[in-house]
């Protein structure tokens, strides 16, 4: 945004942007920060690479979690890396995000998280100080979470050679018997859930990265989402769950649709919007439908439990903004959002990236 004036740096908003453009114009050969968005580039990078070459029938499905069957047992298998920057951010940090991030991957099967595993990628000169408050993060998370931490590995690299701090981790969970979550289960008739409200995670690390300030403190939503989705699943007739990180709702709900074969029309004017992050959003020039999230899931409920899946939630101290956002209608796989001035026009799957390095 500021090249065109040389000599002066960008500051501000101004870098946060002015770095790299995320979106390949036209496509390239090296990649870039749109194939980490969740959108678009990231389907393109997983089907033209890796399931090229890791040609399994689980992983093909490119669920949350994999859920594979030990010996009569049903576990979950999911594993993340986290690499937000600015490592601390309003209302949470890398440390607990990094395991309610996996945790929720878990839930988003029906599955109930019981251990995990993390790695840390250190770089020389990160302050020993901020390490321990990421891992005492993590620790208040995992018991918030009720998984154990049995295993882990650290590595340090090189001053330059890193961005402070990053963690992979990864989860097993259970899944209990009669569980059956996944997105191909979605179809017409459907209604679409959303658990709560949209876009603090995105917004909240924005405003720390950028610097910029607004009039009233956006914090993420950062939270684990397993005892949320329990009772959702207790109440009724739940079909498919995506936790809407990277890529928003919109991204999700695209999935969703592309997985089941499906249409999808969204309310615009239900899905709950804070008024701090539409404001945010206004003055960014960003849409909240494809802002990250990180305590909040979109779901497709038979019709004839939502109104009781929609209750449960709303009963819960994290799901009482839960609201119906949409249905599920036969047709070829697209979404379609419906605007508040009445008019119906395409939702489509994030090209590139609103915000990289969000999780």
């Amino acid at each position: 945004m500021s090249a065109d004036r040389p000599g002066r740096e960008p500051a501000g908003l101004e870098q946060e942007f002015a770095l790299a453009c995320p979106t390949p114009i036209p496509p390239g050969d090296t990649i870039l920060l749109g194939h980490g968005s969740g959108g678009r580039l990231s389907s393109d990078l997983l089907r033209g690479i890796f399931l090229a070459a890791f040609d399994d029938p689980e992983l093909r499905r490119l669920n949350d979690a994999a859920v594979l069957d030990a010996d009569g047992i049903r576990l979950a298998f999911t594993t993340d890396a986290f690499v937000v920057q600015p490592p601390f951010f309003p209302g949470a940090d890398i440390g607990s995000l990094s395991v309610y991030g996996t945790v929720n991957d878990l839930a988003m099967v029906g599955a109930k998280p019981r251990f995990l595993a993390a790695s840390f990628v250190l770089e020389e000169g990160f302050a020993t100080k901020d390490l321990e408050r990421i891992v005492r993060s993590m620790a208040e998370a995992c018991r918030r979470s009720s998984v154990r931490l049995v295993t882990g590995d650290t590595k340090v690299v090189e001053r330059g050679s890193g961005d402070g701090v990053f963690v992979i981790t990864s989860a097993i969970g259970t899944v209990p018997d009669g569980i059956q979550v996944a997105p191909e289960r979605t179809r017409p008739g459907d209604v679409v859930v959303v658990s709560g409200p949209v876009g603090a995670h995105g917004v909240a690390v924005m405003s720390r990265r950028a610097g910029v300030a607004f009039e009233v403190d956006v914090e993420s939503d950062s939270a684990p989402l397993t005892d949320l989705v329990e009772s959702a699943l207790a109440a009724g007739d739940v079909h498919a769950l995506r936790d809407a990180t990277r890529g928003g709702v919109a991204t999700v709900l695209n999935e969703l649709a592309a997985a089941a074969s499906v249409s999808i029309v969204l309310d615009e004017q239900a899905v709950p919007v804070p008024e701090p992050v539409r404001a945010a959003c206004e003055t960014l020039g960003l849409d909240p439908l494809y802002v990250a999230n990180e305590g909040v899931f979109v779901g497709t409920v038979g019709p004839d439990g939502a109104d009781a899946v929609l209750g449960a939630l709303q009963a819960h101290p994290r799901g009482r903004d839960a609201r119906i956002v949409g249905h599920v209608e036969p047709g070829a796989p697209a979404v379609h959002l419906r605007t508040s001035l009445g008019v119906t026009r395409p939702l489509l799957m994030l090209t590139g990236d609103q915000l990289p390095r969000i999780c």
